[in-house]
């Protein structure tokens, strides 16, 4: 669940909320609005953004492996539903805990760093073409997060810490 709805819900079981935490309540049901729209905008339009992002990197790629190029587009495919998902909850431990803990060194173990890349930036592009500045921002930390995780060679280390 939305993590600061949570908590206003359980205070208000302890009291009635206060002025400021009705005001709270109201910002956060109304950010869980836009963000709604955000991950519907997401499901409508995830097979046109991926069918071009596919079309973008066989074109790059045209040497690669086709089964290689299918494996990082079907990852980064995922990478997103999660994504939005965690932007929906507003809660970056469900992005954590979900997928990125199957993510840490999986482009370093296939070696597709250069591919996921690529096709990341490509998804940068085409998320800009169909989403809002607003909902771009609401989204971005997120996808953020997981580029981190696998495109960032330093992310094995600092997860380990």
């Amino acid at each position: 669940m939305y993590p600061e709805i949570e908590i206003l819900l359980n205070q208000a079981e302890d009291h009635l909320l206060n002025t400021d935490q009705i005001k709270n309540f109201k910002l956060n049901i109304a950010s869980l609005t836009h963000r709604l729209e955000t991950y519907e905008v997401l499901r409508e339009r995830e097979a046109a953004i991926f069918q071009a992002i596919a079309d973008q990197c066989l074109a790059t790629y045209a040497n690669e492996n086709p089964k290689i190029l299918e494996q990082v587009l079907k990852h980064w495919i995922l990478v997103l539903r999660h994504c939005a998902m965690a932007m929906l909850l507003n809660d970056p431990d469900f992005l954590q805990q979900r997928i990125l803990g199957w993510l840490k060194g999986l482009s370093q173990t296939h070696q597709t760093q250069t591919i996921e890349a690529t096709l990341y930036q490509s998804l940068q592009t085409h998320l800009k073409q169909v989403l809002s500045p607003q909902q771009i921002a609401l989204l971005h930390p997120f996808l953020e997060q997981a580029q981190a995780h696998l495109l960032d060679p330093n992310a094995l280390a600092r997860s380990e810490e």
